[in-house]
């Protein structure tokens, strides 16, 4: 299991640790089946997690009181019954051709001293599909400037090789010859290899991350704009031009088609067009 999905899930059980003192139970043989649905709805309507966190809160409730069931530390299972929430299917938020342009063009020396690291990020996460986690951990040897592509680590251990367009390579040779030999530097060796680098010559945490592309947006002047919204555009755009949902689905590194097939819903203006065009009652 990821050391990501370890923590989610213990942040799930605190989370129902919390709630349940606050209720009043202290102890696990106490944890009745209404408690633990009531506290999947406080999830829901007070904290406004969407119903992919509160079925993964449900999971993990699951999997606990199995366990504790199993070693006789409780002589029910509360969670048994529990239904899980439906799965709603939210469309994901893209940027444009236009403002994805923008959005790339936003860093420069005006803006920061180290705006050939933010560009080369941006078109890196843009380029690639890259999640938050992604393109913080990539190394200097996951980029092939030979062959053009990256080496990404994604979730669960698994890679993906992914190849990355002209500018994208531009903005990585640019932020190497230069930038990037000053954050060496002045890092001492705490780079470990990673590719993008802080101001101190650290991997960049995803944290940083997201502050980046954040201040980058307010300089293209778009609002709301979040490290995974690239990686939506990524594969909206591919299947806007025409790829196959199945190369899309390899380059995002989903396991399972269903998860790639929320993007599909950009190719409703293209069949229109193409009704429009040929259908003879259009």
């Amino acid at each position: 299991m990821a050391l990501a999905t370890r923590e989610a899930y213990g942040r799930d059980l605190r989370d129902l640790e919390s709630d349940c003192i606050e209720h009043g139970v202290t102890s696990l043989a106490d944890i009745t089946p209404r408690l633990l649905a009531d506290h999947l709805r406080r999830l829901h309507r007070e904290r406004g997690l969407q119903s992919s966190s509160v079925a993964r809160h449900l999971a993990t409730m699951r999997v606990f009181f199995r366990f504790l069931k199993a070693n006789n530390e409780i002589n029910d299972d509360p969670a048994r019954l529990l239904e899980a929430p439906s799965r709603w299917r939210k469309l994901p938020d893209v940027l444009s051709p236009i403002q994805m342009q923008q959005l790339l063009n936003a860093p420069s020396p005006e803006c920061s001293r180290l705006w050939t690291r933010d560009r080369a990020m941006l078109e890196l996460m843009y380029a690639a599909g890259l999640r938050a986690s992604e393109v913080g951990a990539l190394k200097v040897r996951d980029y092939n400037e030979t062959l053009g592509v990256l080496l990404v680590n994604g979730k669960g251990g698994k890679q993906r090789i992914v190849p990355i367009g002209a500018p994208a390579q531009d903005a990585v040779e640019c932020y190497l010859e230069g930038l990037y030999q000053e954050l060496i530097a002045h890092g001492t060796g705490r780079d470990n290899g990673h590719l993008l680098l802080s101001s101190t010559g650290r991997p960049l945490e995803r944290v940083a991350v997201w502050q980046i592309v954040g201040r980058c947006a307010r300089w293209a002047g778009l609002h709301h704009v979040h490290p995974h919204m690239l990686r939506h555009s990524f594969a909206t755009h591919l299947l806007t031009g025409g790829a196959d949902l199945r190369v899309v689905q390899e380059l995002l590194g989903h396991s399972d088609i269903a998860t790639t097939q929320v993007y599909t819903h950009v190719d409703e203006r293209r069949l229109r067009e193409v009704v429009s065009r040929h259908h003879p009652r259009a």
